[in-house]
């Protein structure tokens, strides 16, 4: 059963009252001008160990530092303590939440370290996702609907939603934590968002114009929702959020793409699966390495023992004709299945046509994202800076 709710943003008489003490947070934040950009998780770790005690509201809502009350005033002590997320331990207090600011928008996200399996992450990689959307995103025609799949604090819904104030703007996650934040953050902006407590890899949505999706993409012993993308070295989320929403786009529709991917002796494997199997579902896919090594520090965890190094991906798939397969279920993961119509016995033809899919599998593919393209000659990275997930 899925779990659909309408938040109406800019109503906080219709939040809760932890919702509208976190929307009183920010409004009060916004309004002392407060600023922060989330580091990576060593960044913060090395600037928390020479800082010690809080001594201003960045150090206390960016730097998650301990703190006294007279650093933060009774209005936003208040504001913590009423949203249930202010820990005491005598005269010492803590904030359990981060506020960052990604595109001129301040965002809800969990206190460093961000250790629980439900931590709602933003990080230099929502940068990054912010930075690819509005890129591919120039000069492009208004969506009806906007679906943020995975959506943690909603920065993608948020960010495309500023570019398209007119479109309905949809939030899936499987965190009820990151969707309580992710509702505040769209009340704090402006925005009016539905939200959905559902896999992104088994959605019902239809008919989508604009698909965005950042999805976890390490191995992750602590099974964190924010950060375990499965098997593939970490990249099997990414291929089963992709090939499900992929076959649902509307006809020119498109998904965005950020994630990582393992690059084992020189080639990339989600490169290669999503080239196998996005022609049969219709569509065309655009693949770029935006950073060519990230979370170098992870590679002498367990299961990276013969990875190279996990390079930044964008890419933007766009559906361009009807799908010739579908998206199943198999073993936990999706894989390309052939309609009943199109098998032996059935009634179409087994050799693929113009109409079912392009006469060559990958003509619709830039070179970068055909079979036999090697990650490691691309010779045009953009790069829009390091980092990894905090």
């Amino acid at each position: 059963m899925l779990d659909t709710m309408t938040k109406a943003a800019g109503h906080p008489n219709a939040a809760s009252a932890p919702e509208g003490a976190l929307l009183h947070l920010l409004q009060t934040l916004e309004s002392l001008h407060y600023d922060f950009i989330a580091p990576t998780p060593a960044t913060h770790a090395r600037v928390c160990a020479r800082k010690g005690r809080a001594r201003n509201l960045r150090d206390v809502f960016g730097w998650s530092l301990p703190f006294t009350a007279d650093v933060i005033g009774l209005q936003l002590s208040r504001s913590l303590r009423e949203a249930g997320l202010l820990d005491i331990d005598g005269e010492v207090l803590r904030s359990r939440v981060r506020v960052s600011r990604l595109a001129d928008q301040l965002f809800l996200h969990s206190a460093y370290p961000t250790d629980d399996k439900d931590a709602v992450f933003l990080g230099p990689d929502s940068y990054r996702f912010g930075r690819l959307i509005c890129a591919s995103l120039q000069g492009r025609p208004p969506p009806r609907m906007i679906v943020d799949l995975g959506a943690g604090a909603g920065v993608g819904g948020l960010v495309a939603g500023a570019l398209f104030p007119e479109a309905r703007v949809v939030m899936t996650e499987v965190n009820r934590k990151a969707l309580g934040l992710a509702t505040v953050n769209a009340a704090h902006a402006g925005r009016r968002v539905e939200t959905m407590i559902v896999d992104a890899g088994a959605h019902p949505l239809q008919d989508i114009d604009l698909a965005l999706a950042n999805p976890p993409f390490m191995l992750d012993p602590c099974d964190r929702a924010y950060r375990n993308g499965g098997g593939m070295h970490g990249a099997q989320l990414s291929l089963d959020w992709t090939l499900h929403t992929a076959g649902r786009l509307a006809q020119g529709g498109r998904m965005i793409l950020y994630t990582g991917s393992a690059i084992v002796e020189g080639r990339d494997e989600l490169l290669q699966a999503l080239t196998d199997t996005l022609p049969d579902l219709g569509c065309h896919l655009s693949y770029e390495q935006l950073d060519p090594d990230i979370f170098g520090e992870d590679l002498g965890q367990p299961g990276y023992q013969d990875v190279e190094r996990i390079a930044a991906i964008g890419a933007v798939i766009t559906r361009v004709s009807q799908a010739s397969s579908i998206p199943s279920r198999s073993n936990g993961s999706i894989t390309a299945s052939t309609p009943p119509s199109a098998r032996p016995g059935g009634t179409c033809s087994d050799t693929p046509t113009a109409s079912t899919r392009p006469a060559d599998r990958h003509s619709a593919l830039p070179i970068s994202a055909r079979p036999g393209w090697n990650a490691e000659r691309q010779n045009s990275l953009h790069l829009l800076g390091g980092g990894s997930r905090s």
